[in-house]
């Protein structure tokens, strides 16, 4: 487990996860493993998931409008003792220009893809190469498109916000991107759903043993209402348009969401993308809308690293029965393995797209909107 202590000591009352886990083992062992802890890392051989041998470092795209004897542009992706590096190479034979940039963070776990940032001062930035998981390659990275490189995308407090525990701004800027680099806190961590756990870990540490939850000086999402719950993973997983009422890593698990985010109202008639909109796609679904309790965590268990439909499909037989399904009389008793490849299929995201070389590269994702497809669909 990374010490997510590192940049701890610029936010008050915060420990980090090394000492969540010296009361909390089991959490932290199987947690350490999922995709919401693996969404940054400090770059690493293990981390970054794109090869850098020779042969597969590389990756060629075509220049819009080349010139006579261009040999296009390229990257190389280069481990340098310890370091890691992404190379753009432009120019021609015999005047080859290369611009070097470390890969100073990893964003993404790998399950879909990852992209990579680097550091210019105290400015961060993304890298224009991203790793694509399904083809096992190195791509665009999304939203960049054929053509000179460019390394000058800003990474911004709110996106970072999704996939860090925390990072100092050095800016009021809600679009800027200075931060305090010794501050950064990869991964979510135990304190981004629980709160800051300084009081709660002093407590423990004198030998006291309440466990009333009011005297524990700690959040446990599961006693929050059902509203506030989901206001805890919408933060990330809304996916709408939404303006910002307070700044980034404001948010305190518990509290209305509204009051640092709001969704743009232009939006919410928008035809729904999958990516990180589970909570606006739970919300339209007749499973959500019919219940006063179900939440994202009736389906999901947030310190495991699930991924098998039938285990999934587990818990959507905790309300239906299979005798109810359209297809039990054709399948069999097969299909009680398998509900949410038919009820939440998976489909093309366009927030995530890379346009490499000649071919245009969308993310498949699986829908939260729950119910019941025609073969058109989704």
């Amino acid at each position: 487990m990374h010490d997510t202590a590192q940049g701890s000591h610029v936010r008050e009352g915060y420990v980090g996860d090394a000492t969540c886990k010296s009361c909390h083992a089991d959490q932290s062992l199987s947690y350490v493993h999922t995709a919401h802890r693996l969404t940054s890392q400090n770059p690493t051989a293990e981390a970054i998931l794109g090869s850098f041998a020779e042969g597969s470092n590389t990756l060629k795209i075509a220049d819009p409008a080349p010139a006579i004897g261009d040999p296009g542009i390229s990257y190389e992706m280069e481990k340098r003792g310890a370091d890691y590096y992404v190379s753009a190479v432009t120019g021609f034979a015999g005047d080859l220009q290369r611009r070097s940039e470390e890969i100073g963070v990893v964003i993404g776990s790998g399950v879909r893809g990852q992209s990579y940032l680097y550091w210019r001062g105290d400015e961060l930035f993304e890298l224009p190469v991203s790793y694509w998981s399904d083809g096992g390659r190195w791509i665009n990275s999304p939203g960049y498109r054929n053509g000179p490189p460019n390394f000058d995308r800003p990474a911004s407090a709110r996106c970072l916000e999704c996939h860090v525990s925390y990072i100092k701004a050095l800016s009021d800027d809600p679009m800027g991107n200075r931060y305090d680099r010794g501050s950064l806190v990869p991964g979510i961590s135990c304190e981004v759903c629980h709160g800051p756990g300084s009081r709660h870990a002093a407590l423990f540490a004198k030998g006291e043993t309440k466990r009333h939850l009011q005297e524990t000086l700690i959040l446990n999402p599961k006693h929050f209402a059902r509203d506030r719950q989901v206001d805890l993973c919408a933060l990330c997983h809304n996916g709408a348009a939404q303006k910002e009422n307070a700044p980034a890593f404001s948010f305190l698990p518990g509290e209305p969401l509204a009051r640092y985010l709001s969704e743009d109202t232009a939006s919410a008639d928008m035809h729904p993308d999958v990516h990180a909109n589970q909570v606006g796609l739970l919300k339209r679904s007749r499973c959500y809308l019919s219940s006063s309790e179900m939440s994202c965590s009736t389906c999901h268990d947030v310190h495991a690293a699930e991924r098998p439909a039938a285990a999934y499909s587990e818990r959507c037989l905790t309300c239906h029965r299979v005798e109810s399904c359209g297809m039990e009389k054709t399948m069999g008793a097969s299909i009680k393995g398998n509900c949410i490849d038919c009820h939440m299929p998976i489909e093309q995201t366009n927030a995530i797209v890379s346009e490499t070389g000649d071919r245009v590269i969308r993310t498949r994702m699986r829908t939260h909107w729950i119910k019941v497809y025609s073969p058109a669909e989704p």
